[in-house]
């Protein structure tokens, strides 16, 4: 095109632009700022049927987790690699919750190094040189569930037992038991008294083929209820997956899995807790 063509198109798209600009300030405007944090908290809705699509479990299976989860609020999703805790305990916590509100849902994975003050509170160092006293991620988390009581919070631990559980949890042992959910109790760095709110649940994995953990604290053991996980090769949803690759091959490789994991329960030196996901 001619130079003075090219010009004036170029005034023409920044003058539409200028306008779409100011048009859309303008819809910012009339928005009150409450309207603004419903849209972004429109959270997708979840179901036990959303739940079910994607999960390989029975309803018989789910039903039997939601009640343990709502009776004891603390509960260990354990089983061998590659069954899928982690995949099914985030949906475990949207199809309670109704939405997929990722506000609500916490995760962290423990390991040798997790300390009391990074899940609680402790003294950290500050960017002038000195020392501030530091609320740790699971702290700050139920603070935030006690400001919202009407609605259900979930806070998500893989590897739950790499960590030492004593260490981590201090007097928070005992603040966690479903029925002493609400009582407070005087924190050691800061002196402050804390609880654990009624609508905190707590959902942990375990991979029962780590030979490397040592044996579970007793102590946590009674908080929470051990629900296992186990390969769901037999799960009609999983079986219809199978079937719509429509491939010989893939359904002969399922097979000898299967085979296989029955002969690492038989193994007296593994056992189900060996078996392939």
């Amino acid at each position: 095109p001619h130079p003075g063509q090219a010009a004036m198109k170029t005034l023409t798209d920044i003058t539409a632009y200028g306008d779409y600009v100011e048009k859309l300030n303008a819809l910012f405007e009339d928005e009150s700022v409450e309207d603004a944090e419903d849209i972004e908290k429109n959270y997708p809705v979840y179901t036990e049927d959303d739940f079910l699509d994607e999960v390989f479990m029975s309803e018989e299976e789910y039903s039997r987790l939601v009640g343990i989860l709502r009776a004891k609020k603390n509960i260990i999703l354990q089983g061998a690699p590659g069954v899928g805790k982690t995949f099914a305990a985030k949906r475990l916590a949207y199809s309670i919750m109704g939405v997929k509100d990722i506000d609500r849902v916490m995760m962290v994975q423990f390991h040798q190094s997790y300390s009391y003050e990074e899940f609680i509170e402790g003294i950290m160092p500050s960017v002038d040189g000195g020392f501030i006293q530091k609320d740790g991620i699971f702290k700050e988390f139920c603070n935030r569930a006690s400001e919202n009581p009407n609605k259900k919070y979930f806070f998500i631990i893989d590897e739950i037992n790499r960590g030492n559980i004593s260490k981590i949890f201090g007097e928070l042992m005992v603040l966690i038991e479903n029925d002493k959910r609400g009582q407070e109790m005087v924190l050691t760095y800061s002196n402050e008294y804390f609880k654990v709110p009624e609508n905190v649940y707590i959902i942990g994995m375990m991979n029962t083929a780590d030979r490397s953990l040592a044996l579970m604290d007793y102590a946590l053991r009674r908080r929470f209820d051990f629900y296992p996980v186990l390969p769901a090769f037999e799960n009609p949803n999983f079986i219809e997956y199978i079937k719509s690759f429509n491939s010989k091959s893939f359904e002969n490789i399922i097979e000898v899995v299967k085979k296989l994991n029955e002969a690492i329960c038989k193994d007296d030196a593994l056992g189900s807790g060996f078996m392939i996901g």
